[in-house]
């Protein structure tokens, strides 16, 4: 980015500011709350950090769809999976197989990423 702090910076401040210094003087009936709130800052700024790139080439190669985008790319292997054109035993089941654990690691990566052994 240009500046600093950019985004992801910002995000990152405001949820410490919102962990260290007003969650602790929040009435106990807000701080469920206020930890959601901190929760989808985390996961903005693991999703502005991530790098959807590799995936995305790996679905447009597999679907023959080279300029299609996410939703797009998504139906059409969803349709696909659906038809049985991409179930075990077919041309394109180990491709297909092997792009949806890259989607979901990228997934994880950002909503979860302790169920990847990561940190949050």
């Amino acid at each position: 980015m240009l500046e600093r702090p950019d985004a992801a910076g910002l995000l990152e401040t405001a949820r410490d500011v919102l962990l260290r210094e007003l969650l602790p003087h929040l009435p106990e009936s807000k701080r469920f709350e206020a930890r959601m709130v901190a929760n989808a800052m985390a996961i903005a700024r693991r999703g502005m950090a991530a790098d959807a790139a590799p995936a995305l080439a790996r679905l447009r190669a597999l679907l023959d769809a080279p300029h299609a985008e996410p939703d797009a790319l998504l139906n059409l292997l969803a349709a696909e999976i659906r038809s049985g054109e991409r179930d075990p035993g077919t041309p394109g089941h180990a491709a297909a197989a092997k792009a949806l654990v890259e989607l979901t690691r990228l997934r994880c990566s950002i909503s979860n990423p302790r169920a990847l052994g990561g940190s949050r």
